[in-house]
């Protein structure tokens, strides 16, 4: 669809609004001049790899072409600064040439400048490969342009945000995407600087609060404050003047604008903006007087003016820049979304004028880059979609676009979504009741999660309304990911704000002029008694439909027609005025999950009953997940596969057989075997997928049976050989049976989403019979409890995946196609399986969390405004506190006056109701009662636990954890101090405590496809042992993440991870160091600082810092990880005997014995309690106690405990693994110290002269051999490899060669036992030396 240019610019300045400090960030990026790979396969490849989420990229070895992308650098000519080069990217904008000079220290203070090169002007949205002319060492000069009225405004916000820059508060106030991090606080500055000559003075004694076993928590060191905090202040007051606007006869004369200073030298001035620049008028603040003052300091930039006027602000300001410019770039550049964080220290509230205008002019209806419009969200949503996609730079440059609009979208959603709530936006059904009312705010539609005219009064009423959003959140998802060229989807957003869920949708084309009837040309708006279809629609969603698994079938409107669909009955489609194809409402995209309906007269099979199914849910709108649906279909294809093969070869054989003796009653008597098979097969529903363990066995052996099997049937489909075509049929006939395949000929899995919907009359006669399609939706959710759930629990159980909290736990869960509302039954199993004790802790901890949200929802919704700190408190007291909460309201004269003003009060705003103060009378019991009612309600789980005491001490959980997860839950802010949360006596929260409440906001997240499939490649590669393939390819997919998503994003932070990582494997720490200090900074800045993912980068920071001998910072790290680890899940946790192992080895190095045996022994008992007491870590951990032991001259100890581990390698790795001989010789040598000791113990109690105990031989280890102990508990494997082999290696690297490597190394990232002290080198006992 060809865009005017009109519309072009106004997108492309979209794409590049966030640019901002990306250059910064592209400068940094050593991939700069790398050329792009991309394969040229036909068009349709292309989009089959766009649409199939999860290519393994194999396939890319088709002819690979080269995208030039050249870098190069050019000369900037500024006014009052000195040149400069820089280097940019011919595939740049010269927009980031703009930015980058808005972001340095010499030219930041100007914004209204154009570029010129040989006195042509640059366009701004140009690719700079494009400009003519502009060639290595170009000089471009940057020339000063008249100000307009726009241009002003922006260049004096532009001052306040560089007078702001260093300021926290946006970061607290969850603003502008800024985002907290604390990494360079915590390292006392940046690592990379610190010089490698000047030793470390190390100092290792960790704070209190994180030795093993410490009870008290503080919250306040999870925000350590600067100790330079304070920044100057470079004005007293900078703000829009009251004599604004100018006044007719002033516009004439060029007046744009006036503003009002006051200097540190406490002197006044006015200002007037005007096309030349700023300059002093001489009006005061009671006579208004625009002409130019003598001198008028006229000046381009505001900030030379205020330099002239101000020397205190010179100084200042110039201090001000040298620190923004010593933050790491990731410290300023904005985040995509918004990362709130859920504690906060004391803020001062300072005046600026300007965040006040924006609050109260441009920030209510209009974005600020486009000035009196408002961006029409559907047309720029729909437009990125359209844009071409056929090549790499197309498809970058388009996904771009996609993602730029969209976190733009999501962040005018929430802005509007609160302005609802907080009673800022005007109804457009003012008349109707409060709850129904819809709303238009900049463009986007605003409706509230409640059941309006009894929609979904037979679904389960508000609760079904409050869970539809989330669904058809899901189905955009599912629809977004399929990408279908002519099928469009609504920009979605889903808002849980102060105890109210608001979902914004972008607005179709002139769908508010008409009747929703007249609208809809596809699906039903009734539920199915009046049901459309459309040819075009039929044919879009057939196309999705194949990759969904969804079923086209027939249904019967109130005349009895049958009327064909592709997707459940609620699906509506809508033609817009701009004549493109929207689909809506998408809330059972997928199956129902029977396990969660009450149906009459459908039996559930025995399995699915022995676990208590059906449970009557909430709410009838319970769907099965895609990741579910995913897993059943190939779970069902393999087994189809493995039958047909089987009895082809059965039928070969036969053949053969037949040929030899040709005997007819073998025939027959095989005949009715088969029969009997079928019979069987359908009797005993697939035996073969019940026996999941069997499975899996067969699998990991037969990964070859299965290809196999494919090529058998495959073959056998060829349908070449004619004679044997019959039988072949009856194979597939066969097989296609026993999977419950809609089709006899082939194998065909697809569900139909309506198959259980209430009201929905089916067609018999046109679709596969109703009774198979109900079987496989009943197949897929046995599916979930027979086959997922055990695939997760054993997941766990092998540590592959070992979720930290909540969040975690809910991903891990998502990943295998289990919903949430399983986790009573997910709790339940883990509660029989100790040694996953750590995860049945977090599974209570968040289910009981779920179920206190659920009740706060409510509970908010029924409290005012004004009292809105208070009833937060009261509630966090009621849930956390033991001894007797009080009526917040009781006895307070002024609580019965203030009663009847808020009575007025509430009329105001229709969506508070009148606060009858009913929160204050919560108690305790009662909430405790609610929890348990809920908890059985909607997961049919029961808690055996009535208060917070008892629950807290059954299941090991902590209350700081407890307190993290509900705020991060409900948006809830406190204040950052450290609560009393055992306090018996003391109420623990007061309403100063609650800060603000922040919306949670739901959205789908556009994907880099192309970035993805170079990582999954590469990570392939890696596992396949070509690592120099495998980090080229990561290097072009770190390329094409910043190209896609700018600076950040998670899987930025992700990619980043594993460079350094393999930096790190090939031997380069220093260049593993700067990789992993961009992915923590990142992971704290989109993750959040408390995010687990967080916690695992610091440790990974860590032993690089340890490697690149910066050993008292590596120790902080990992103080920093444990603080974080106790936060989020407490002690009992695999990774937190990680952590403790880390910690003693590096505490060990430094001769801390006596601290490093405090954390060994807790890793000991951790890692007994996780692995069980026979596994290799636990063998490892008894060395490293002995090893300690030693040192501090306890031999006895450590004898015993060296036998400990050689019985481990003894009994796991038999006599004559070089581990058993390992500690074999340990132990002589242990025994040999003991004896020594012994017999001069002897000596001095038999009174031998002169006999005085030996000083103990104890030589500190290497620190060579603490790093290669480092890297075995890490689970990092090495084959050996020379200096020399890593020097070629590098400059083969960057010379590009495609020849294949040698296979160097593995790096085996496992918490796998027998693999993670398996081949490693030799480790050098520091006592053996």
């Amino acid at each position: 669809m060809a865009l005017d240019s009109n519309v072009r610019n106004e997108n492309v300045t979209v794409i590049n609004e966030k640019v901002a400090d990306n250059n910064e960030i592209v400068k940094t990026r050593k991939e700069d001049n790398e050329t792009s790979k991309i394969d040229t396969t036909s068009q349709q490849k292309n989009e089959e790899k766009e649409k199939t989420e999860a290519d393994n990229g194999e396939e890319k070895k088709e002819e690979v072409v080269f995208v030039q992308d050249f870098g190069f650098s050019v000369r900037i000519v500024s006014p009052g600064a000195e040149p400069f080069d820089i280097q940019v990217s011919s595939m740049e904008l010269v927009q980031e040439i703009h930015q980058l000079l808005m972001d340095r220290e010499d030219t930041c203070h100007r914004t209204c400048f154009s570029l010129q090169l040989d006195g042509n002007t640059l366009d701004n949205f140009a690719e700079l490969k494009n400009v003519e002319g502009l060639k290595e060492g170009s000089v471009i000069k940057v020339v000063e342009e008249p100000y307009t009225m726009r241009e002003a405004r922006i260049h004096v916000r532009h001052i306040r945000d560089l007078l702001k820059s260093l300021d926290t508060a946006d970061a607290y106030n969850g603003i502008e995407c800024n985002s907290l991090t604390f990494l360079n606080t915590i390292t006392q500055g940046d690592i990379l600087e610190k010089k490698k000559t000047r030793p470390e003075s190390v100092d290792c004694t960790p704070p209190d609060y994180i030795m093993p076993n410490n009870k008290e928590l503080p919250l306040s060191a999870l925000q350590p404050q600067h100790k330079d905090q304070k920044l100057p202040q470079c004005v007293k007051a900078l703000t829009t003047s009251a004599w604004n606007p100018p006044p007719g006869y002033r516009k004439i004369h060029g007046d744009l604008m006036y503003l009002y200073v006051i200097t540190l030298e406490d002197k006044h001035f006015h200002i007037s903006a005007c096309p030349r620049g700023f300059y002093i008028n001489q009006s005061t603040e009671q006579e208004f007087n625009p002409k130019a003052a003598t001198p008028s300091h006229l000046c381009h930039s505001l900030i030379e003016l205020l330099n002239q006027i101000s020397p205190m602000f010179k100084r200042n300001f110039a201090f001000l820049q040298k620190k923004r410019n010593q933050r790491h770039p990731f410290e300023r550049v904005a985040t995509p979304y918004q990362v709130y964080t859920w504690c906060a220290p004391v803020q001062d509230h300072t005046i600026d004028a300007i965040r006040a205008e924006d609050t109260f002019s441009s920030k209510l209806g209009y974005e600020e880059h486009i000035p009196g419009q408002t961006r029409d969200w559907n047309e720029e949503l729909q437009t990125t979609r359209e844009l071409p996609r056929k090549t790499l730079p197309e498809r970058l440059l388009r996904e771009r676009a996609v993602f730029k609009v969209h976190s733009d979208f999501v962040a005018a959603a929430t802005r509007g979504a609160m302005a609802v709530i907080d009673g800022n936006v005007m109804a457009i059904n003012p008349g109707e009741e409060a709850k129904m009312q819809m709303f238009i705010w900049n463009n986007i539609f605003f409706s509230l999660g409640f059941d309006v005219r009894d929609h979904y009064k037979e679904l389960g009423g508000d609760a079904a309304a409050f869970i539809a959003p989330r669904n058809d959140l899901q189905g955009v998802r599912v629809y977004s990911a399929v990408d279908l060229p002519g099928l469009y989807t609504l920009g979605t957003v889903v808002i849980d704000y102060r105890g109210y869920r608001v979902t914004a949708q972008s607005i179709i084309p002139g769908i508010l002029e008409r009747e929703q009837e007249q609208s809809v040309v596809y699906g039903s708006i009734d539920f199915g008694k009046t049901v459309l279809t459309h040819p075009k629609y039929l044919e879009l969603l057939n196309k999705a439909g194949q990759q969904l698994k969804i079923l086209p079938h027939h249904v019967l409107n109130d005349k009895d027609e049958p009327i064909q669909l592709c997707s459940s009955v609620e699906c509506k489609g809508i033609i817009g005025n701009d004549q493109r194809h929207y689909i809506l409402d998408l809330l059972r995209t997928f199956p129902p999950d029977v396990n969660f309906l009450i149906l009459e007269g459908e039996e559930l099979s025995k399995e699915v009953k022995m676990f208590g199914f059906p449970i009557e849910h909430k709410h009838k709108l319970c769907c099965l997940r895609q990741e579910l649906i995913d897993a059943f279909v190939d779970a069902r294809y393999m087994m189809f596969i493995k039958y047909a093969a089987f009895h082809l070869q059965q039928l070969n054989l036969r053949k053969n057989r037949e040929i030899l003796n040709n005997n007819e009653d073998i025939e027959e008597k095989q005949k009715r075997e088969k029969t009997d098979e079928i019979v069987a097969a359908n009797k005993g529903k697939n035996v073969d997928y019940e026996n999941e363990d069997e499975k899996k066995k067969k699998e990991k052996n037969g990964n070859m049976e299965a290809e196999e099997a494919k090529k058998i049937v495959e073959s056998m489909t060829d349908g070449s050989k004619l004679e044997l075509e019959e039988s072949t049929k009856n194979i597939v006939k066969t097989a296609a049976m026993a999977v419950g395949s809609l089709k006899d000929t082939e194998f065909d899995i697809r569900f139909n989403p309506d198959v259980y919907s209430p009201g929905i009359k089916h067609c018999e006669d046109l679709d596969p019979p109703l009774w198979k399609q109900r079987q496989l939706v009943k197949d897929a959710a046995e599916f979930l409890l027979t086959a997922q759930i055990p695939t997760f629990i054993r997941d766990c159980l092998d540590h592959s995946s070992a979720p930290m909290d909540g969040i975690t736990l809910s991903e891990a869960m998502h990943a295998r196609g289990i919903n949430i509302r399983y986790l009573g039954k997910v709790c339940n199993l883990l509660s029989k399986i100790k040694q996953l004790e750590y995860l049945h802790n977090i599974a209570v901890g968040e289910i009981v969390l779920r179920a206190v949200k659920h009740i706060f929802t409510t509970y908010l919704q029924g409290t005012e405004m004004m009292n809105l700190a208070q009833a937060v408190a009261h509630f966090l007291n009621c849930f956390l506190y033991s001894g007797t909460v009080m009526n917040p309201l009781q006895g307070a004269e002024e609580g019965r006056n203030t009663r009847k003003r808020k009575g007025r009060r509430g009329r105001n705003n229709p969506l508070i109701c009148q606060d009858s103060n009913e929160w204050a009378t919560l108690l305790p019991k009662t909430l405790w009662l609610l929890i348990r009612q809920e908890l059985k309600c909607y997961f049919d789980y029961d808690l055996i636990t009535g208060d917070i005491d008892a629950t807290v001490e059954t299941f090991s959980l902590s209350k700081i954890s407890l307190l993290r997860s509900f705020c991060l839950k409900t948006g809830v802010q406190l204040l950052l101090r450290d609560f009393n949360l055992e306090s018996k006596n003391k109420m623990i929260f007061y309403e100063e405590d609650v800060l603000n409440i922040f919306p949670v906001v739901k959205h789908i997240n556009p994907r880099a496809s192309d970035a993805y499939n170079f990582y999954t490649t590469g990570q392939n590669k890696i596992q396949q042992g070509y690592l120099k393939d495998g980090y080229e390819l990561i290097s072009e997919a770190l390329n094409l993440l910043n190209n896609v998503y700018g600076a950040m994003h998670p899987e930025i932070a992700q990619c980043l991870r594993m460079l350094a990582r393999l930096n790190y494997i090939m031997g380069d720490h220093a260049e593993a160091m700067v990789y992993q200090q961009k992915a923590v900074l990142m992971s704290e800045r989109v993750n959040g600082i408390d995010h687990p993912y967080t916690i695992t980068e610091y440790a990974h920071l860590a032993l690089y810092c340890f490697a690149n001998s910066q050993i008292s910072t590596a120790l902080k790290l990992l103080y920093r990880a444990r603080y974080l680890a106790l936060l989020i899940c407490g002690e009992n946790h695999p990774e937190v005997a990680l952590l403790d192992s880390n910690i003693s080895l590096i505490l060990h190095a430094v001769g801390e014995y006596e601290l490093a045996l405090r954390f060994l022994e807790n890793a000991l008992a951790l890692n007994i309690k996780y692995y069980g007491s026979k596994s290799l870590k636990v063998a490892v951990t008894y060395h490293l106690v002995a090893r300690t032991q030693s040192c501090m001259g306890n031999f006895r100890a450590a004898l015993n405990n060296e036998k400990e581990a050689y019985v481990i390698y003894k009994q796991q790795l038999g006599d004559n693994h070089e581990k058993t001989k390992e500690s074999s010789e340990c132990l002589k040598h242990l025994t040999q110290q003991a004896v020594v000791l012994q017999k001069k113990m002897n000596e001095i109690y038999t009174g031998k002269n002169g006999s005085s105990l030996p000083p103990i031989q104890i030589q500190p280890p290497s620190m060579g051999s603490v790093l290669d102990m480092l890297n075995v508990i890490n689970g990092i494997l090495f084959v050996q490899i020379s200096q020399e082999d890593i020097e070629n290696f590098k400059a083969e690297l960057e010379k590009q060669s495609l020849i294949d490597g040698k296979e160097l190394l593995v790096d085996n990232e496992v918490d796998n036992d027998s693999k993670s002290n398996g081949a490693t080198e030799t480790v050098v006992d520091g006592n053996q030396n």
